[in-house]
């Protein structure tokens, strides 16, 4: 009964690492580029009650006698699925079809990668400069800051679904055609080993693998842009608010299983209280008895 405290005790914890899980999907609901995160559970370490593998007439069991010490969370991970693209009225908005990120160079100096492309131009000392909203620098495809010349206007700048940046000519303003600079797009082996930094920022890690240009590296499906749109977060509000009814379920229940293992000791505790003060009686009756006699 003391132990069957204890795993009910880790079956709560582990709903409570869920119930934070979903809470923070449904608060990234209206996130740009969010992707909802799902909790893998794992049994902990299992408890052999009967080691043989015969019965009494010497038959092989079908079936082992263990019984399981709980469950503990092995592993958080964010799912990549495209969420859905939303037109907006901003022509630096870019929306990422595929399974691509944008490159940013963080405040550190590190390269961080981002599916929020609520981009911008920022006045630099070279031209104009295409930024996040925080003003982090946007990689090209060859891995540099991605910089107009201040003989161009950023307002009449026109991306392609590739990424190409096009500006219209002198002679037909209605033929633009590209500058030479392109917005740089990058992809993962495993996109879920990426590490969450916050403000929508992924870290390469040994678990992603190294970052591979579309541009350059061989990757399987390139990605398209779509340029005056954002991509929407792929959290399922309708379903991630019956998980979380289901899980605070599952917490009610780890909880009323340590409440009845707490009334079963109580009883037998008052059981036992009730033997020794039965047996204390007969010894003490037994030596009245004696002097009597």
């Amino acid at each position: 009964m003391v132990r069957s405290i204890w795993w009910a005790a880790a079956g709560m914890t582990s709903q409570q690492t869920i119930v934070d899980m979903f809470s923070n999907n449904l608060a990234n609901v209206n996130t740009t580029g969010y992707k909802m995160e799902t909790t893998h559970f794992k049994s902990l370490l299992y408890q052999q009650l009967q080691a043989k593998t015969t019965s009494a007439n010497g038959e092989t069991k079908p079936v082992n006698a263990q019984v399981g010490l709980g469950s503990r969370v092995s592993a958080v991970t964010s799912q990549y699925v495209q969420g859905s693209v939303n037109k907006t009225d901003s022509d630096t908005d870019f929306a990422i079809v595929g399974n691509g990120f944008f490159g940013v160079v963080g405040e550190d100096g590190q390269t961080y990668y981002t599916r929020n492309g609520n981009f911008g131009f920022s006045i630099a000392t070279e031209g104009y400069m295409l930024c996040t909203s925080e003003g982090l620098p946007v990689l090209s495809s060859d891995g540099n800051e991605l910089v107009l010349g201040p003989e161009y206007d950023p307002t009449k700048i026109t991306v392609d679904g590739d990424g190409n940046l096009l500006y219209p000519s002198e002679e037909n303003n209605n033929n633009p055609t590209a500058i030479g600079l392109k917005i740089g797009l990058f992809q993962f082996a495993n996109p879920a080993g990426l590490d969450k930094t916050g403000d929508s920022l992924l870290m390469e890690t040994e678990a992603s693998g190294i970052a591979l240009n579309e541009d350059i590296d061989e990757v399987g499906k390139k990605s398209t842009l779509k340029q005056g749109y954002l991509e929407a977060s792929n959290v399922n509000v309708a379903t991630e608010m019956v998980n979380l009814i289901t899980a605070q379920r599952a917490y009610e229940l780890c909880s009323k299983a340590i409440t009845t293992s707490d009334t079963m000791m109580e009883q037998a505790n008052e059981r036992y209280n009730q033997r020794i003060k039965f047996v204390i009686f007969k010894r003490y009756l037994y030596q009245f008895n004696n002097k009597c006699a």
